[in-house]
């Protein structure tokens, strides 16, 4: 499965907790694939100049279609700050016809504790897509 490292844009000093957001997308046909990966990695390098971002990664299982990012923020505010702007906004507008389903999480992190583990992320994403009745690994 390809793997983009956990990356630090910003440093931790100053901060006691984090913000931690894990997200599973699964695309609705293979023939997405491609794009879908392309938007990814592009998502993921605004991440690594975005302010307020400790750390993300992504993993692609692109013959499952499933994508999956791991990401630290400093707060709420500069999660939705990074979210409400470009690329991010527009890849999801382009995306949300490609996604099949789509399963996000968040919980905070004593900073000490970065990165989070990538184990942790997939059980609460399993168990949220469960309570939300979405077929999740």
């Amino acid at each position: 499965m390809p793997t983009l490292g956990w990356i630090t844009p910003n440093p931790t000093q100053g901060h006691e907790r984090a913000l931690i957001l894990a997200s599973r997308f699964e695309v609705a046909h293979w023939w997405q694939v491609p794009g879908f990966l392309r938007f990814s990695i592009r998502a993921w390098r605004q991440v690594s100049a975005a302010p307020g971002a400790l750390g993300a990664s992504l993993q692609a299982q692109p013959l499952r279609r499933v994508f999956w990012t791991l990401s630290a923020w400093t707060d709420e505010e500069t999660l939705r700050a990074y979210a409400r702007s470009d690329p991010h906004r527009e890849i999801m507008r382009a995306v949300r016809s490609s996604t099949r389903t789509a399963t996000l999480v968040r919980w905070t992190l004593p900073v000490d504790q970065l990165p989070p583990s990538w184990g942790e992320a997939r059980d609460r994403l399993a168990a949220a897509a469960h309570r939300n009745g979405v077929n999740g690994d």
